[in-house]
C-alpha cells in the first residue's frame, strides 16, 4: 500500500519544483519559464497543488478507505495540470480535490465527533468555496483568505486534537473554536467586502495565534529534547509569524502596499505553514510512507535558514529593498530544497543502522 502513494507524493513534489522555479521569475530573477503558468498560478500550486495534496494524503492513510485516495490523486493531478497551462482543468480537479476532502471528514463524523474534526472540517470547506470562487473567476488575490483559511483551520484543528488528548478543558477549547469562526467569517466576508473581510481574517489569525501560543502542548515540549524540542520550535516561530501576518491584514485590510501585501502573504505560508511542515514531517512521513525519518539535528539547519530568510524578504518588502526580497526569497527556496536532503540523508542513515533480518545471506 505505501508504495502505491509514492506517485502521489511524487505528483505534491513535482508541482513544488514547479512553483519553487516560478517563484524565481516572481522574485525579478531572469529564469526561462516554459510556461507562465509557472509564475502566474504560483500561489495555488503552493497550498492547492503540494500542500492540499499533503493533507489529503495524510488524511486518507489515517482514514483507511480506499476510495479516500481520490482526494489526494485530483489535487495531485489538479495541481500538475495547472502547471502545465491548463487552469480551468486545473482549476475544478484541484477544487474537486477539496468536496473529497470534505467527504472524508465527514467519513471520520461518524466514528467520532469533537471540536477538533469541525474546524478541521471548516479548513476544507474553505478549500472548496475557494475552488468554487476561481473557477468563477475570481482572481488568486481574491481568493487568499480562503487559501489561508484552509491552511490555517487545518493545522489548528490538528494542533487542538493533540491538545484534546492532553485532557484540554472544554471551556477552552471553545476559544480555538471561536477564533477559527471569526477567521472563516472574514474569509466570508472579504467576497463582498475586501477590507472589512481581509481585516476580519486578520483578527481571527491573530485570536488563533494567540490560542496556540497559549495553550499548545509546545509550551512544554519546548524544554525536552530531540523531535519533540525541534517540533515544538517549529510551530512556535510560526505561531509569531502568523500573529505577525494576520497583524498587517487586521491594520492595513488588503494590503494596497505590495511590500505589505507580500510580507503578510509569505509570513502566513512560509513562516507559519512551511514551518508546521517542517516540524510534523519526522511523524506523518513515516505513517505515510512507511519509511523511518528519525529525528536529526542538522534538520535544525533549513529551519534557522527558513526564518531567517523570511526576516530577511520582511525586512526588504517593508523596507522597499529589492534585493533584501528577491535575496530573502531565493534562500527560503534554497531551505526547503535543504530540508529534503536532509530528511532523505537521514532516512537512509536510519534504514543502514536499522538491524538487518536474520536468514540466509544474499549471493
Amino acid at each position: 500500500m505505501a508504495a502505491r502513494r509514492l506517485p502521489l507524493l511524487a505528483g505534491a513534489l513535482l508541482t513544488l519544483l514547479v512553483a519553487l522555479w516560478g517563484a524565481l521569475g516572481l522574485l525579478g530573477l531572469d529564469v526561462p519559464l516554459p510556461r507562465t503558468s509557472f509564475a502566474q498560478q504560483h500561489g495555488p500550486l503552493m497550498a492547492l497543488g503540494f500542500l492540499g495534496t499533503l493533507i489529503s494524503l495524510e488524511r486518507a492513510v489515517a482514514l483507511g478507505r480506499p476510495w479516500a485516495y481520490a482526494s489526494p490523486a485530483l489535487a495531485a493531478a489538479g495541481g500538475l495540470v495547472t502547471a502545465a497551462g491548463f487552469t480551468v482543468p486545473g482549476r475544478l480537479l484541484l477544487t474537486a480535490a477539496g468536496g473529497w476532502l470534505i467527504a472524508i471528514y465527514i467519513t471520520v463524523l461518524g466514528r467520532r465527533t469533537g471540536r477538533d474534526l469541525a474546524v478541521q472540517i471548516m479548513g476544507a470547506a474553505a478549500w472548496y468555496v475557494g475552488g468554487m470562487l476561481w473557477i468563477g473567476g475570481r482572481t488568486v488575490g481574491d481568493i487568499v483568505p480562503w487559501l489561508a483559511a484552509f491552511l490555517i483551520l487545518t493545522i489548528a484543528g490538528e494542533r487542538l486534537e493533540l491538545a484534546r488528548v492532553a485532557f484540554l478543558k472544554r471551556r477552552t477549547a471553545d476559544g480555538l473554536v471561536a477564533a477559527a469562526a471569526l477567521l472563516a467569517a472574514g474569509a466570508a466576508v472579504s467576497v463582498w467586502w475586501s477590507e472589512p473581510g481581509w481585516r476580519l481574517t486578520g483578527l481571527g489569525m491573530v485570536a488563533l495565534a494567540g490560542w496556540l501560543a497559549l495553550n499548545d502542548v509546545t509550551r512544554r515540549t519546548i524544554r525536552g529534547n530531540g523531535l519533540p524540542r525541534f517540533a515544538a520550535a517549529c510551530l512556535l516561530a510560526g505561531y509569531a509569524w502568523l500573529a505577525f501576518a494576520g497583524a498587517i491584514w487586521l491594520a492595513a485590510g488588503r494590503p494596497a502596499s505590495t511590500g505589505f501585501y507580500d510580507a503578510a502573504l509569505h509570513a502566513v505560508f512560509l513562516g507559519f505553514v512551511i514551518s508546521m511542515v517542517f516540524g510534523h514531517a519526522p511523524v506523518i512521513l513515516p505513517a505515510v510512507l512507511r519509511v523511518p525519518l528519525p529525528y536529526h539535528p542538522i534538520l535544525y539547519v533549513p529551519l534557522a535558514l527558513l526564518h531567517a530568510s523570511l526576516v530577511v524578504r520582511v525586512v526588504g518588502d517593508l523596507a522597499g529593498v529589492s534585493l533584501a526580497r528577491t535575496t530573502g526569497g531565493v534562500l527560503g527556496e534554497v531551505s526547503l530544497l535543504l530540508f529534503g536532503v536532509c530528511a532523505f540523508a537521514a532516512s537512509r542513515l536510519a534504514r543502514r543502522a536499522a538491524p538487518r533480518p536474520h536468514g540466509r545471506e544474499r549471493t
